[in-house]
């Protein structure tokens, strides 16, 4: 969980009161945050050689965005202490009625395409203040923003540039201003050379990759062509934010769009209270004329949904009443209201800073903290005891490790993802396009789908370690993922064994003798096709995977189900061997563990 660290002071005066450790330690853990330290105290001495003022060090839940900032602690906390309202955040039009508007050109395609935006009009500016926003910016650019690879933040005088804003996407050499912090004018391709060179600027350098290796760079401009931004590396110094700005124009770059838009009513939302005009924010007016789109940004309405009140009371074993959970849900920020159509639902108004609030469960965890979960009534689960026990197809799973283990074969229990050419290519296989399930955006090509199969495993495994003492023999049994569009989450496991022998004399027999024995230990029975009784027999398998006629089918057929092919063993392939940079022959079985129950 983040850390934030607050002005002890501050705090407790935007809290109304002093706390000891102790009473705000209670108050935060019943909140559900947790106090970590007090530094009243300990001696924290300033390079000046002055006292720096007792700070207060607070966990905060991952999910809570809106929690990484003075601002949002404070606010929270004071409504969960009936102290202040729910904030009402606000849209309203500039003074002069006309929007700031960002009009996206489609070179944007090319390296970082949304883009959100608001105006905070009317800001009052301290030294606490100013620091705060800064880092608020810098937590929500380290964890939510991942880096700034999804989304990131530009914050800007808006009283020193001129609108109407453009956000395109231009050549290095053709990106010229003076950064934040310097005085010399360069092009992007300098400055990235200066950051990569400064020692003072190393906290930026490392986030050259993400946009260094594109032909074009994204850039704001304002109406003069005067550079406000390169995003999602650095500002311009002409539209630096001081302790004297009044208007802030905030730009948010992203991958994401919908990250870009919880990233916007986060920071607005903490700081639209400074504004002469508490909780307002000015909208932006986005032009997409390549997508015929235009919105304005952003949008600060409460999400609407509901909550079941009999689910509310199962899970925390309470016995509440709607116009009680509503009360109770005013503590935790929500608006909520009994329902006019049904008397068990309750219509709940989300606040836009709570983008973590994805389903009634949350919901019912933020009514269990503010009836407090030390007033939950404290209950022995009773019918719902069990006595724990393996799943059938995991003890079916050891059964089949404790006998490859005691016939002499080492277990090994590689990575569940592989190389799409690792899955397929490799092995002589094509991709349907409707089998293996790839990821969206692979860190590296080593991880882009997950398998099908574990051989490209145990073969990886072997190619590790065919410097040791020969043969090698070693089996695994674990899980390959399938696309399925028939269940909900459109993919479903299997449960696999495998195995591979790798030496001078590998041959067909090895592996067979293996099969053998597992079916032996799972009460199969090698059997004739056409004699009608239940147990297994192989057939001859043409496959490019393996040898040509060294290779074969396992078929099964269980009482009451017809025979299927549950998997298949043989010698591989030289082109595989070779795929897979192994010289020696390599025999090797895989069957669907599944298939038994």
């Amino acid at each position: 969980m983040p850390t934030i660290t607050v002005n002890k002071a501050d705090l407790f005066k935007s809290l109304g009161r002093e706390y000891t450790t102790q009473e705000f330690d209670e108050l935060c853990f019943e909140f559900g945050i947790e106090l970590d330290e007090d530094t009243t105290d300990q001696d924290r001495k300033e390079k000046d050689g002055s006292e720096r003022p007792p700070e207060l060090k607070i966990e905060i839940p991952a999910n809570r965005y809106d929690m990484l900032c003075i601002e949002g602690i404070s606010k929270m906390l004071n409504v969960f202490l009936s102290r202040e309202d729910v904030p009402n955040y606000r849209v309203v039009a500039p003074p002069a009625g006309e929007l700031q508007q960002i009009t996206v050109h489609e070179s944007t395609h090319q390296v970082r395409q949304y883009i959100s935006a608001a105006v905070l009009r009317g800001i009052k500016f301290d030294q606490a203040r100013y620091d705060s926003f800064i880092s608020l910016q810098d937590k929500l650019h380290q964890n939510l923003c991942r880096q700034r690879t999804l989304v990131s933040m530009g914050t800007h005088d808006l009283d020193k540039i001129k609108g109407p804003f453009t956000y395109e996407a231009l050549p290095p050499q053709d990106i010229k201003f003076v950064a934040l912090n310097q005085t010399k004018e360069m092009n992007a391709t300098e400055l990235f050379e200066h950051y990569d060179k400064d020692e003072g600027s190393r906290h930026l350098a490392k986030f050259l990759h993400i946009i260094r290796d594109s032909p074009v760079y994204p850039v704001v401009l304002d109406s003069n062509r005067n550079v406000c931004s390169l995003p999602p590396i650095i500002n311009s110094e002409l539209s630096k934010i001081t302790l004297d700005t009044r208007n802030v124009f905030i730009e948010i770059t992203a991958t994401d769009k919908t990250k870009a838009e919880v990233v916007c009513h986060i920071l607005v939302a903490m700081f639209s209270g400074y504004c002469d005009e508490a909780f307002t924010v000015e909208p932006v007016k986005i032009i997409s004329p390549h997508n015929h789109e235009s919105r304005e940004v952003p949008d600060m309405t409460p999400r609407s949904t509901t909550a079941e009140v009999s689910y509310i009371n199962s899970c925390t074993g309470l016995n509440l009443t709607a116009e009680e959970m509503c009360g109770f849900l005013k503590r935790m920020s929500y608006i909520a209201r009994p329902s006019a159509t049904d008397k068990d639902l309750l219509d709940v108004d989300i606040p836009v800073n709570r983008a973590d609030v994805l389903h009634q469960c949350d919901i019912m965890e933020d009514v269990a903290i503010a009836y407090g979960f030390n007033n939950l009534e404290k209950t022995f689960p009773g019918k719902s005891g069990t006595i724990a026990k393996p799943l059938p197809i995991n003890k079916l799973a050891d059964i089949i490790r404790l006998e490859s283990a005691m016939a002499g074969w080492s277990e090994v229990m590689p990575l569940i993802l592989c190389s799409h050419d690792e899955n397929f290519a490799y092995l002589n296989r094509k991709d349907d396009g409707n089998t293996a399930i790839k990821l969206a955006n692979p860190k590296t090509a080593e991880y882009q789908v997950v398998r099908t199969s574990l051989l490209p495993g145990i073969l990886k495994t072997i190619r590790e370690n065919k410097k040791h003492a020969l043969p090698i023999r070693v089996f695994e049994v674990s899980d390959v993922a399938f696309k399925d569009e028939t269940y909900e989450r459109k993919s479903r496991n299997e449960k696999h064994f495998a195995a591979a022998w790798c030496g001078k004399t590998s041959g067909f027999e090895v592996v067979h003798g293996l099969l053998d024995r597992v079916m032996a230990m799972l009460r199969a029975t090698f059997i004739e096709k056409d004699s009608g009784a239940d147990g297994y027999w192989i057939e001859e398998l043409k496959s490019d995977t393996y040898f040509p006629g060294r290779a074969a089918d396992i078929w099964y057929r269980k009482k009451g189900k017809e025979a299927k092919v549950i998997g298949s063993f043989g010698v591989l392939h030289p082109s595989v061997l070779k795929a897979f940079d192994l010289s020696l022959p390599v025999s090797t079985l895989e069957i669907n563990v599944e298939d038994f129950l």
